[in-house]
């Protein structure tokens, strides 16, 4: 029991364990949850493995991970969970990973993405179906928070009555107002500001969207935060940003504040700033280094 405990008072390994002692996980899924490198994660649980609080299974291509701690042990491991400010997260992404588990259609789904436009058939592409896709939407009021000079609030200006476009360079919202008065569109406005604090009423907008912005954040979950309060009840968000990557170079070369977000971390933060029905894809793969992966998050204000 000693040994066991001591083992414990490490947060990384009672993060593992009561993660492990709710579902069986293989080391990716753990990766995913915890945001963690695959050494550090293997290296925990080999030593709750030769501590017997933990057993492994071969699944497929996977060792899944669930516990063998006994239950008056799990009991004080709970207790000591309560204080570590990062297993509330954990729960919450876990769930979300679970759910993802059930969406069986979605490699289908992938593989029929994959396929599309890989052969040449004349008048079909991706950006023929984004065009059609943008035609249709039937939102009334939509903002685009860190719009940089507003290509995609000019295209959502076509369809909806109003499009507010926010981005904290004034040279940037001077050239995007400059060209939407330029092409005629009078229901595109354009503001300075902060997408971590829209200058947007709350409860304003019925779709906001946040593409390849969310890692230029200084702080996330308050630009999130800030997403729920400006959309009404029954409003949605959409979130494009970059998978999580080692791509340091970003930094400098974009001025990238965070390297990307795992599907995980950004669905729990989503759930955390209040929105339901919370969705999150890998929705592309470039083919070529770095290899960057975009990221789809999808929430409903309640």
């Amino acid at each position: 029991m000693l040994k066991s405990l001591k083992l414990l008072s490490d947060p990384t390994r009672l993060r593992i364990l009561m993660l492990v002692g709710t579902e069986a996980l293989s080391v990716a899924e753990l990766q995913e949850i915890l945001g963690m490198g695959q050494s550090r994660i293997s290296t925990q649980l080999s030593q709750l493995k030769a501590a017997g609080l933990v057993s492994d299974e071969r699944s497929g291509k996977n060792n899944m991970y669930s516990c063998t701690a006994a239950p008056d042990l799990m009991e004080v491991a709970q207790l000591a969970a309560e204080e570590v400010e990062e297993v509330a997260a954990d729960r919450s992404s876990l769930r979300h990973l679970l759910r993802k588990r059930k969406d069986t259609a979605r490699a289908y789904f992938d593989e029929l993405a994959g396929r599309f436009g890989k052969d040449y058939v004349p008048g079909r592409s991706w950006k023929a179906i984004a065009e059609a896709l943008i035609k249709v939407l039937n939102y009334k009021v939509v903002a685009d928070l860190g719009a940089g000079e507003g290509t995609l609030a000019q295209l959502l200006a076509q369809r909806a009555e109003k499009v507010i476009a926010v981005d904290l360079s004034p040279k940037m919202v001077e050239f995007g107002q400059a060209l939407a008065i330029q092409n005629g569109l009078g229901n595109l406005e354009y503001r300075i500001g902060d997408i971590e604090d829209p200058p947007i009423d709350s409860g304003f907008l019925d779709l906001a969207i946040l593409s390849q912005a969310l890692h230029h954040a200084e702080h996330p979950q308050r630009a999130l935060d800030a997403a729920f309060r400006i959309l009404k009840p029954g409003g949605r968000l959409i979130v494009l940003d970059l998978v999580q990557h080692q791509f340091e170079e970003a930094r400098q070369l974009y001025a990238d504040r965070w390297l990307g977000f795992a599907e995980s971390e950004l669905a729990a933060m989503l759930e955390k700033a209040g929105f339901e029905a919370v969705e999150t894809i890998v929705a592309d793969k470039e083919t070529t280094a770095p290899y960057f992966q975009t990221l789809l998050g999808i929430g409903a204000k309640p």
